[in-house]
């Protein structure tokens, strides 16, 4: 990966004074994402105790991602079925899968908005102390998006370790540090949204979910938006569909802004019914989590275009 093109640095010219900006670049607007596990496994190895057939329900997915046109989905575990995700869904712009198992991560992004970097990277741990985590190269994608003329937003997709056991526990927690000392590597002053499957729950503490805060200043849109901005010291579980956005679940949505693109965000939700089978039954063993954040750019400095 090049440096040069991977960061936006608050210096040497990267940002400049408003003097000279074309009038007719848009300075605020808005998009949506969703993080979704599509339980893509191949039948025979997990069902996820799912209803229906994998395939069929694959189809119906992608079908929803179309219908709904969130502006990024980031999905997990996109193993096996992610061909007939594709034939359902019509984003213009979308990650081409890396394989199925044993081959491929299951990570993929679908957006409506183009990018200028896309990296894969394979976790330095990994556990299969309680699971097959090993079995795949899980890890996290790096996505440079463009949502407007010299706005980007770096986007994160990650998929950590599972499991309890004390292994899956130091894998998970060395995960999310790989990923937050990337951030700091690659996306230092840049504006950065982290949405995905962290395996993580604020009340096992030896997940430390809260490294994403306390290392690069991300915040956690659940946390804001449905928990006062409180940690939760007592395991509130979801079920599956989930009827409240209190409970917390292991998929989650983190963002921040900088100080050229300033980032709010004005909506969390499980997306659980608007995700089910047409007899009513889940798709997935995971409540789909969406977020809705507006944009603006700083009246004095603006962000230079890539070519």
């Amino acid at each position: 990966m090049k440096s040069s093109s991977i960061k936006m640095l608050l210096a040497g010219g990267a940002i400049s004074s408003m003097s000279g900006v074309a009038s007719a670049q848009a300075t605020s607007g808005d998009f949506t994402v969703l993080a979704m596990n599509v339980a893509g496994l191949p039948e025979i190895l997990q069902n996820n105790e799912v209803p229906g057939d994998k395939t069929t329900n694959s189809r119906t997915i992608g079908s929803y991602f179309a219908k709904y046109g969130y502006d990024f989905i980031n999905v997990q575990e996109d193993f096996n079925y992610h061909a007939y995700i594709y034939e359902t869904d019509n984003h213009a712009y979308r990650t081409a899968t890396s394989g199925g198992v044993p081959f491929g991560s299951g990570l993929n992004t679908l957006a409506n908005f183009d990018w200028i970097d896309f990296e894969r990277i394979k976790w330095n741990t990994c556990s299969n102390a309680s699971g097959s985590d090993c079995l795949t190269p899980k890890g996290f994608t790096f996505i440079r998006a463009r949502i407007a003329e010299g706005v980007y937003v770096d986007i994160y997709n990650l998929h950590t370790d599972a499991g309890t056991e004390a292994d899956d526990l130091t894998a998970r927690n060395s995960n999310l540090h790989q990923v937050a000392d990337y951030i700091d590597a690659n996306s230092s002053g840049n504006a950065v949204l982290i949405f995905g499957d962290t395996n993580s729950r604020y009340t096992r503490t030896s997940d430390n979910i809260g490294v994403f805060a306390s290392q690069n200043g991300m915040t956690d849109v659940w946390l804001q938006l449905e928990r006062n901005g409180v940690v939760p010291t007592e395991e509130t579980l979801c079920a599956n569909p989930s009827t409240t956005n209190y409970c917390e679940t292991v998929d989650k949505i983190f963002y921040r802004g900088n100080p050229v693109l300033d980032v709010k965000a004005t909506h969390f939700a499980y997306e659980s019914s608007k995700f089910l089978q047409s007899n009513g039954s889940i798709l997935t063993d995971h409540n789909p989590v969406t977020g809705n954040f507006t944009w603006s750019l700083s009246s004095t400095l603006r962000q230079s275009d890539f070519s």
